[in-house]
């Protein structure tokens, strides 16, 4: 065998990874191998490899007789879309995709590569977390991969595809990037597994109920998408990737567009004319952005705030929305720390912020009060006072008490604000209000019931409405719903230009 041949032989040993049958096992699972997700996810014959040939060190347990190149992961770049990306793919094939010093080794070469070019990097998982016999050392390259997570964070888009077990350690990687995509039965993340919760809590739950994508979708908010199999999962991947810059130096792609010219007759016909009913806000979303591109964020999670991402004439822009039709609309803790997250990934990749507002105010209660409602509140307030991309509301109806504050009021540093003539600005509703300031009246009332309506309707007269506010400089316009879209893409046009600064600091101390 020539040395030509000799190099050949050594890629096809490396491509077959831990062998044929444990191919098989992986396909029977309905999970693919680190190649054949790489191949789905890499535009054709883009995926260029690296660490081929890297083996482990160790010698212990007998390790140095079990060496597969490549050592359970396939790390690499290639494009999506012709745009440049760097991507490492566990192998459960190998060792079940432990995590060993050079395994390590071969991500954090990876990463670096990625910041030193400014280019997103995403991480297919599929491991079966450290490798026990390393000891100390699988711990030390978990390490390492996190210290580049958060080195990285707001320089270059970061995204996490759960494909298999993610646990112990190994998750913290994950939750430290922007995005974290999951496979529906075949994924799951847990910091200790069904038999540890069992010893130390005495709780029986099976891995998915504990750790699978429904609920970490639904309850913990950790994965943001989720999806039926491998393939469907990467191809939601390759279209995310269209929506993001490739670093915070620069902006987003622009795209062709299609506008239905209808949808301006349908936004006029959205809100229920008695303002106590629910409505969708997505068809309001979905009648200003431009046809089918709407790629909404943690759908399942706190669904009383709708967050994604959507593009107007072409360019990308952050959408953040009260939901009425889940609590009414209302801020609560998941909810204001979902919207928070989503607007910092917004600031951090100059992606201009589009806010719908129909809030009317923070969910009260001992279970809020005793969670901390308050600190969890201030973040969503924290991340859009300190967010300096261009920045437009627009109040669709409720703005009540201090979540008129929070969700980006033209006090904490919007651009623009805009009302539809539905809006009602005010410390709090009507109902509520009216009994405070006229109690002694309604008391002394032969029929107070009725004087309480008198002064229910008073109150909303005066303030109930965008007039007020649009008098003092708090709103800018008070437009019809069907001028929303050509509004706004006036006023982002308008600051496409801007410059704003933070002052100078280290940084600052979010209320975490």
């Amino acid at each position: 065998m020539n040395l030509n041949e000799q190099l050949i032989q050594k890629r096809k040993d490396s491509q077959l990874g831990g062998g044929q049958a444990r191919i098989d096992k992986q396909h029977k699972q309905s999970k693919l191998t680190a190649r054949e997700r790489i191949t789905l996810l890499l535009d054709e014959g883009s995926f260029q490899e690296m660490g081929m040939f890297v083996e482990h060190r160790s010698t212990s347990f007998g390790l140095d007789k079990n060496k597969i190149p490549g050592d359970g992961v396939v790390t690499g770049f290639g494009t999506i879309h012709g745009r440049l990306v760097y991507v490492f793919s566990q192998d459960f094939t190998v060792l079940g995709g432990s995590l060993s010093e050079t395994h390590a080794e071969k991500i954090c070469k990876i990463m670096d590569l990625a910041m030193k070019n400014g280019a997103p990097l995403i991480g297919l998982n599929d491991s079966g977390g450290a490798r026990i016999q390393e000891g100390v050392v699988s711990l030390a390259g978990y390490a390492d991969i996190f210290y580049r997570n958060t080195r990285a964070s707001g320089v270059i888009p970061q995204i996490s595809v759960i494909m298999g077990p993610c646990a112990g350690g190994a998750v913290y990687s994950p939750a430290l990037t922007d995005f974290v995509f999951m496979v529906e039965d075949t994924s799951y993340m847990f910091v200790t597994g069904p038999n540890v919760v069992k010893t130390v809590t005495h709780e029986e739950v099976s891995s998915e109920d504990l750790g699978g994508a429904k609920s970490h979708a639904e309850k913990s908010g950790v994965t943001h998408f989720t999806s039926s199999n491998d393939v469907s999962c990467l191809k939601e991947v390759r279209d995310f990737v269209t929506y993001l810059p490739q670093n915070f130096g620069e902006l987003a792609p622009t795209t062709s567009f299609t506008y239905n010219e209808s949808k301006k007759e349908k936004i006029d016909q959205i809100l229920p004319e008695n303002s106590s009913l629910p409505y969708d806000i997505r068809e309001v979303i979905d009648c200003v952005i431009d046809d089918h591109t709407f790629r909404e964020v943690q759908q399942e999670h706190a669904r009383n705030i709708v967050v994604g991402f959507a593009r107007l004439e072409g360019r990308t822009i952050g959408v953040v929305a009260n939901q009425p039709n889940a609590l009414a609309g209302v801020l609560d803790i998941d909810s204001s720390r979902k919207g928070a997250r989503f607007v910092r990934f917004c600031d951090s990749f100059n992606i201009p912020l589009l806010v719908f507002e129909d809030v009317p105010g923070f969910l009260p209660g001992t279970d809020q009060e005793w969670r901390g409602i308050i600190s969890h509140g201030a973040k969503l307030l924290y991340a859009f006072s300190e967010a300096t991309v261009p920045r437009v509301t627009v109040i669709t109806r409720k703005a009540y008490g201090g979540a008129f504050d929070v969700m980006n009021s033209k006090n904490i540093g919007a651009d623009l604000n805009y009302a539809w003539p539905t809006a009602e600005i005010a410390v709090m509703g009507a109902k509520g209000a009216a009994e405070i300031i006229f109690r002694k009246e309604i008391a002394e009332a032969a029929d107070a019931e009725a004087k309480w309506k008198e002064k229910e309707a008073e109150y909303a007269e005066m303030f109930a409405n965008p007039y007020k506010a649009a008098e003092r400089g708090f709103v800018d316009d008070v437009i019809l719903p069907s001028e929303t879209r050509a509004k706004l893409i006036a006023a982002f046009n308008s600051l496409e230009n801007k410059s704003e600064h933070l002052p100078n600091k280290k940084h600052g101390n979010i209320p975490l």
